[in-house]
């Protein structure tokens, strides 16, 4: 057996994890590859690399005890992050880009690192050609603009969900078809897909309403409260809300979206919604990312979270609220919008949501269509293929062409 590196350092040609995160939501993209690698007889020290004590032990959760035992943990954290990081981290990951620069001499003896975003490319350019291999998991497979982020371009290769999201990499010039392989949705393999929850003591239909956190993308900010209020107090008293945000939502009060140039101070709940039987409000539990929600409800609200997709696992009714005021003629936005109804506001989605079953038959062929272009299917679980991938380019600087785009 292996041994698993020492605490705190990584040995020379490591092959390494990066969770340089201030939240939980980034883990489960590559956590399944971090395990099959683990449980793999790997030639080279396998090392996770973890911001806060929180993404310690959720990351062990997940990996069981055999695989986190067989590598090694390297703490992130900073000794003193100081006042002036932790105020400016409120509005941008200041956190984030310290903890990579205080520690960059140690991530620097790794052969090849993954990570599941794009910060870790602040190392990357410091370092030019003379440092690591980036390898890149995207977390999610969503169709906004900053998904094909120029940045994308700095890492060395990519491992994606699916066709959809290779053909746009490509388009972009972030990625050619010999850096991208195809692995699938490794999420997948950390969940019963079958399973659902039952959150309520009725057995009313239920409906999961997940805005995105981006102040000007998100329908929160201008429609959020007048949507729950219609479940709390009105009509939407026949059916169930489950309100899960986007987990970063909640995490700031003020919210900066670097790429529209808008910044919004978000609403707050209001405390009656939460004395409503059929409404359930979460904005932190590890069930806004486990696929909890998205497996149990019967009928889907959003705007333009990836998260669509990990619903459409299975067909089911989607409505999405439309806050940029696209043109009556203008071709859909994203993807994932032609699943289902999209409306300007809650007051047009009102009318929509008792006739939610109807609706939903509409796009089924639709949905089935789009999933299988975002998610690439096979009998092989997708961290399973996803380990293969990193070990052919680690091998030999490619992927089999089986792998590649």
């Amino acid at each position: 057996m292996r041994a698993s590196p020492p605490e705190n350092r990584i040995p020379p040609g490591s092959l390494l994890f990066l969770f340089n995160h201030d939240a939980t939501h980034q883990l489960a993209h590559t956590a399944g590859i971090l395990k099959v690698l683990a449980l793999r007889d790997v030639d080279r020290p396998i090392v996770c690399a973890y911001g806060t004590s929180a993404i310690a032990q959720r990351l062990r959760s997940m990996l069981g005890e055999e695989a986190a035992e067989r590598i090694g943990w390297f703490d992130l954290s900073l000794p003193r992050p100081g006042l002036l990081t932790r105020l400016i981290n409120r509005i941008a990951p200041a956190e984030r880009l310290k903890r990579l620069t205080h520690h960059a001499g140690e991530l620097r003896n790794a052969a090849l690192i993954v990570s599941p975003e794009r910060t870790c490319l602040h190392l990357k350019r410091q370092w030019k050609e003379d440092g690591p291999q980036f390898i890149f998991v995207p977390h999610g497979a969503g169709d906004r603009s900053v998904t094909y982020h120029p940045d994308m371009s700095g890492f060395d290769a990519m491992l994606v969900s699916g066709r959809k999201v290779a053909d746009e990499m490509i388009r972009h010039g972030l990625a050619s078809p010999e850096t991208v392989a195809i692995i699938g949705y490794p999420k997948f393999d950390l969940i019963d897909r079958q399973a659902t929850r039952k959150f309520f003591e009725n057995d009313r239909p239920t409906f999961l309403y997940n805005p995105h956190f981006d102040p000007h993308l998100s329908s929160w900010y201008d429609h959020g409260p007048a949507l729950i209020d219609w479940f709390a107090f009105g009509p939407g008293q026949a059916y169930n809300l489950v309100f899960a945000p986007h987990i970063m939502l909640f995490r700031k009060k003020l919210h900066i979206s670097p790429e529209y140039r808008v910044a919004r101070r978000r609403p707050d709940l209001n405390p009656q919604w939460r004395q409503s039987a059929n409404i359930r409000i979460d904005i932190d539990s590890e069930a806004l990312t486990d696929m909890s929600y998205t497996l149990s409800a019967d009928a889907y609200i959003g705007d333009v979270s990836s998260q669509i997709y990990e619903f459409l696992i299975r067909p089911r009714p989607a409505f999405f609220i439309d806050t940029h005021s696209r043109a009556d003629d203008e071709a859909l936005p994203y993807l994932s919008w032609s699943a289902g109804d999209v409306v300007r506001s809650a007051a047009s989605l009102f009318p929509l949501l008792p006739h939610f079953e109807e609706r939903g038959r509409l796009y089924e062929a639709r949905q089935e269509e789009i999933f299988d272009y975002t998610m690439s299917r096979s009998t092989r679980p997708s961290s399973a293929r996803g380990a293969d991938a990193i070990l052919s380019w680690l091998a030999n600087g490619y992927f089999a062409p089986d792998e590649a785009a």
